[in-house]
């Protein structure tokens, strides 16, 4: 199987689209994570309010086993202590809240922005590599089978005609060579079907 045509002109054109493909793709893949890095840096102030929450938490509880130790009153100093740290608990927690959505928000941000083009690169490029690859088959299969160089001329005469003006014409012309079976004139038509489809005769 054949990745690129044997002809310069046209390897040199599916290297270019192949290259093209690949860099819009690196490209677009580029940005996208470029753009979900400047969405997290919208997640900071989350992060800063969880470490307030979880130090005002911890301080507050730190406070209450102190007081916990006063005699006589220590459960009651407690209380008050414990129910701040919650609260300060519950700020880390919407910091954290906050900046799981500002994540969410640049996955799917970055997941669209590669999806897209990638998807539209794709549908545009892929099709004619993977056509060409089947036809070049096709055609270097058609080649090797009994009668094959005889479908191939036909398929030249049936062309754009300028390809045929190249070569020398046989008395009566290409079409009338054909039909008698002219082994000359069918292996240069069969050479004009080959390098249309990018291949060396």
């Amino acid at each position: 199987m054949l990745l690129y045509a044997q002809t310069p002109a046209r390897r040199n054109r599916q290297i270019l689209a192949d290259l093209t493909a690949l860099l819009l793709i690196a490209a677009a893949v580029a940005f996208a994570l470029a753009v979900h890095d400047a969405i997290m840096l919208l997640a900071e102030p989350g992060r800063k309010v969880e470490s307030s929450g979880d130090s005002l938490a911890a301080a507050l509880d730190d406070a209450g086993e102190t007081a916990s130790r006063v005699p006589l009153v220590g459960d009651l100093l407690k209380t008050p202590f414990r129910s701040a740290a919650e609260a300060g608990t519950g700020i880390a927690d919407a910091g954290q809240s906050f900046q799981d959505i500002v994540g969410q928000v640049a996955f799917l941000a970055a997941l669209a922005l590669i999806v897209v083009p990638v998807s539209c690169v794709l549908l545009l490029w892929l099709p004619l590599r993977l056509r060409w690859i089947r036809r070049s088959a096709a055609v270097r299969s058609l080649l090797t089978a009994p009668g094959g160089a005889d479908l191939l001329a036909l398929r030249a005469l049936t062309g754009p005609p300028g390809d045929l003006s190249a070569i020398p014409a046989p008395p009566g012309g290409f079409a009338d060579a054909w039909r008698r079976g002219d082994p000359e004139a069918i292996s240069a038509l069969s050479a004009i079907a080959l390098r249309r489809a990018g291949l060396r005769p």
